[in-house]
């Protein structure tokens, strides 16, 4: 199955993060945009249907059923494997597979190149998804197609898949060939990608839009796969982009260390909480934002506790 970074051409590391170059020459590891978006959603009915999915195909095929009963418990990676055989026995990746087909044949309608036959699928037999989307965005102009962009402050990065005017506002799209029943994780990738920078692979520079983007508004391209039709769907930024923002506290409360501490059960004395302590141990940039200002209201907001608060501040940024 292909994904949405096999056909970008930039360093990447054993995760699949990309790798983006920073102003002091070094490289480093920014997360998906996907991923980061992907930290509030519920999981549990996708859960459950890949759970059918691995049942459903190991019984439609012997010798999966037959290698799952030989292989150790404790061989994650040969049960990985089985289990993602299985998914492919039932099927389940089959839509994912003309979906992202179909959307690199509206790629190259969009470059002003005509789609051939590629992958085993034929253009013919998919015409009326590609008219039905052509039709949709015919009063669509393009100003962005498969851009890739860089959150820099949070360290994310991901590809836009269009960027076209809409009413007159250079606004965010996304272009789906599946369901669009749960839009709020859309809401906040297309939210995240309207604040995001334009990043050059090749040159691994920063640019800039030509104009700000509507933070508002995004658009959904809805193409499901094989349906022959494409409708259009205004989509609220203003709203993903609060929930990016808890997204980023989910994010940051998973980095947090020194959450415990071996004590000697034999020891009355209690620890007393410095402000030294409360700095080294600050798990987030809000939390030492938080013992600064408490430490500076209190008028104990020395030079060595400045000094020590502004180390930490640079190893959590980091």
């Amino acid at each position: 199955m292909t994904t949405d970074y096999d056909n970008v051409d930039i360093p990447r590391d054993r995760l699949g993060r990309p790798m983006i170059m920073q102003p002091n020459g070094k490289r480093t590891a920014y997360r998906r945009c996907t991923t980061f978006v992907g930290c509030l959603e519920d999981t549990y009915g996708l859960q459950q249907w890949m759970k059918r999915q691995v049942v459903y195909g190991i019984g439609q095929n012997n010798e999966l059923a037959l290698a799952a009963s030989n292989t150790d418990p404790n061989d994650k990676t040969g049960l990985g494997q089985i289990a993602e055989q299985a998914m492919e026995a039932a099927g389940s990746g089959a839509a994912a597979e003309l979906g992202t087909q179909i959307h690199r044949w509206a790629e190259l309608l969009d470059l002003g190149q005509a789609p051939t036959d590629e992958n085993g699928y034929r253009v013919a037999d998919h015409q009326a998804d590609l008219d039905a989307y052509q039709a949709a965005t015919q009063h669509i102009s393009f100003t962005g197609i498969e851009t890739f962009r860089v959150h820099d402050e949070w360290k994310v990065a991901g590809t836009a898949d269009r960027i076209g005017l809409w009413r007159d506002r250079p606004t965010i799209m996304d272009i789906k060939t599946g369901s669009i029943d749960y839009p709020a994780k859309m809401a906040m990738q297309l939210a995240m990608y309207a604040r995001m920078t334009p990043y050059d692979i090749p040159t691994d520079t920063r640019t800039a839009d030509p104009e700000p983007l509507d933070l508002n508004r995004g658009i959904i391209i809805h193409l499901p796969a094989g349906e022959g039709r494409c409708d259009l769907y205004e989509i609220d930024l203003a709203k993903g982009w609060g929930a990016c923002l808890i997204a980023r506290q989910v994010w940051s409360w998973r980095s947090t260390k020194n959450l415990t501490k071996q004590v000697d059960p034999h020891s009355d004395t209690p620890q007393v909480a410095s402000w030294e302590l409360l700095i080294t141990n600050a798990g987030s940039l809000d939390r030492l934002r938080e013992i600064w200002t408490r430490a500076a209201e209190l008028g104990q907001l020395t030079d060595d506790l400045k000094k020590l608060a502004k180390a930490r501040s640079r190893r959590l940024a980091a």
